[in-house]
């Protein structure tokens, strides 16, 4: 059956010109031929040229993602399994692959799809209509690959319950994809144990991009007083027990990541060094300072404070916030691990408000290092949309 062919606007098609995956509704000129949605259409530049081939969905505005730029490229089984074994070789020469995203949607050339790897357990998340039918397919073509190299799957957990579904006109769901099994995981990331709950834990369970980052701050903690904000499941925290800190707080307002990270700390001999509250950072932090307690080190890793350009002004405010009470609470001389996880918030606006908080209570800046997501979840180049994690140390000095 002939592919339907998606014939952009003239002078439109930027972003896949510039190497990216996405074709979006307002650069369309028209479409010929027969299609449903999630099918496979070929795109054409204005002048017929063929830019490669991709799936449709007319519920969102991101029109088509592209599978391919080569002309008259069959997305078969071979093909998936290429992309998959890149995906796989890619992870294996760059990370510790015992805990790790093997694929992160467009940045490994299959869009719409992420799946991660805890230990045994494959977690995947599939957000668009047109991959969905290739997940399955994907993920044995994972297994595959894996037992080449001696690692057995024991389960495959399906969290494609994002809202973002609901925009490809897709329903929200989770569950088992084969056998059911116990979906509490221990994984080992950096000499420290988690329980990983991939049924009820965020996004798919445990945030894997922070990985290196973690380790970085575990050189500044050794016998320090820590607070680690928007702990989670105490992830941060425990790289600074483990590394020899003094004592560490973490704190967060989920009462069940406050119950994992304590169940973790005591997983890691940690329960006397490391505690946990659950408290709202932004109501903690004045408290912190009221009392005049001082820190070595404090790490702020918040939620995404922007999911859309329309409220990037309201996240500034948050980001300014809080970086400048963290400062407030830092011994001169001590140490500032700040970050940012939303797309929107680019490297320019953070760096930007950091420095406005620093500015706003007469500290000075010394950075120590500037670092972004882990090699597993890789940032291609002209898809803007695959880096958006930013991550500074500090040494935060007193103005004298």
């Amino acid at each position: 059956m002939e592919k339907a062919i998606v014939k952009l606007k003239k002078g439109e098609g930027r972003t896949i010109k510039a190497g990216g995956m996405w074709i979006f509704d307002n650069e369309i000129d028209t479409i010929t031929g027969e299609f449903e949605n999630g099918d496979l259409v070929e795109v054409h530049d204005f002048d017929d040229y063929c830019m490669g081939t991709g799936f449709i969905n007319t519920n969102s505005k991101i029109r088509v993602r592209v599978m391919s730029r080569k002309k008259g490229q069959e997305i078969d089984d071979d093909f998936l399994m290429m992309r998959v074994r890149n995906a796989w070789e890619y992870r294996k020469k760059t990370v510790d692959t015992s805990s790790c995203r093997v694929i992160f949607g467009e940045a490994d050339f299959l869009p719409g799809i992420v799946v991660d790897k805890f230990s045994d357990v494959l977690v995947v998340q599939s957000l668009a209509l047109g991959i969905d039918r290739f997940k399955e397919q994907i993920i044995e073509d994972l297994k595959i690959c894996m037992k080449e190299d001696g690692i057995a799957i024991r389960g495959v957990y399906e969290r494609s319950d994002a809202k973002v579904r609901l925009q490809e006109g897709m329903e929200r769901i989770k569950g088992f994809i084969g056998e059911p099994f116990d979906t509490k995981v221990e994984i080992v990331e950096n000499g420290v144990r988690y329980m990983v709950d991939v049924e009820e834990g965020q996004k798919t369970g445990f945030f894997l991009d922070q990985k290196y980052n973690r380790k970085a701050i575990q050189k500044l903690c050794k016998g320090a007083k820590v607070l680690d904000c928007f702990t989670h499941t105490g992830s941060f925290a425990l790289n600074a027990g483990i590394a020899g800190a003094a004592s560490v707080l973490g704190v967060d307002a989920s009462d069940l990541g406050v119950h994992q990270a304590t169940e973790n700390a005591a997983l890691n001999g940690l329960q006397d060094t490391v505690t946990f509250l659950c408290a709202d950072v932004f109501d903690l932090l004045p408290e912190l300072e009221e009392k005049g307690e001082k820190f070595d080190v404090v790490i702020l890793d918040p939620p995404a404070f922007t999911k859309s350009r329309n409220s990037v002004k309201n996240a500034i405010k948050g980001y300014r916030e809080i970086n400048l009470r963290a400062m407030k609470l830092i011994k001169d001389g001590g140490y500032l691990a700040t970050c940012s996880c939303s797309h929107f918030m680019t490297p320019e606006l953070f760096t930007e408000t950091v420095g406005q908080a620093a500015r706003n209570v007469h500290k000075r800046l010394r950075q120590v290092e500037y670092r972004t997501q882990a090699p597993d979840h890789p940032i291609l180049w002209a898809a803007d949309e695959s880096y958006y994690l930013k991550f500074y140390i500090f040494q935060v000095c007193d103005e004298k």
